[in-house]
């Protein structure tokens, strides 16, 4: 398997189709990543979520990190990773518009508010459900796929395993090809007609073998 650069429109246009990713952030020198549900829009990654280890630490620390994938197998992968800039929506006039724009984004999945907004049980205590609106500022992407992951920028057109495994039975067909026919050759000069019995006085026939 091959593993190979893909460019930045490439990187973009596989992020437009994905909506989940691990979100990654640090305080000090300890990272902390966990998967979040995200909807893109123009430079910023929109999404959702409620007061917690991941929100204090990026209140803290606004630079983060993204990781998103579309996986069909082991072998067929493409992965694009994002480093960015955590910005906070808070409920004020300031940002009403822009909190908008992120409820529109995120209500066309179902039950969109799960599981950012799902009780959680902290330490035997249950975390306040306070929603907080957040977007990531795209500063950064880039993207890698496996060698049978063909994509372009016009699409994301993949080959799938199933042909390439039936281009490399094709190929070792042609390839073994010379091999059975010499096979079959020699197995044709190698019939041996069965002995005939020759009554008095009758002339030998001659049998040929004929191949079956």
């Amino acid at each position: 398997m091959l593993i190979r650069e893909i460019n930045e429109q490439e990187s973009l246009t596989l992020l437009g189709g994905l909506r989940l990713g691990r979100l990654a952030c640090a305080k000090g020198a300890q990272p902390y990543v966990t998967p979040f549900y995200f909807v893109p829009n123009s430079n910023y990654l929109y999404s959702f979520g409620t007061v917690g280890q991941r929100i204090d630490w990026m209140r803290a620390n606004p630079l983060v990190c993204v990781e998103a994938d579309r996986i069909v197998s082991p072998q067929e992968w493409t992965s694009v990773i994002i480093f960015g800039h955590f910005e906070e929506m808070p409920d004020t006039e300031e940002w009403r518009l822009q909190r908008a724009v992120a409820h529109e984004l995120l209500q066309v999945r179902p039950m969109w508010w799960e599981p950012g907004y799902a009780k959680t049980i902290v330490h035997g205590a249950s975390r306040p459900m306070d929603p907080i609106y957040f977007r990531i500022q795209i500063a950064k992407i880039t993207g890698t796929h496996s060698a049978t992951a063909v994509s372009t920028a016009r699409g994301d057109r993949s080959v799938s395993s199933r042909a390439v495994a039936t281009a490399c039975v094709e190929r070792t067909t042609r390839m073994l090809s010379p091999i059975a026919d010499a096979i079959r050759v020699r197995n044709f000069h190698s019939v041996t007609t069965p002995p005939v019995s020759i009554a008095p006085g009758v002339a030998p026939l001659t049998v040929t073998a004929s191949p079956l």
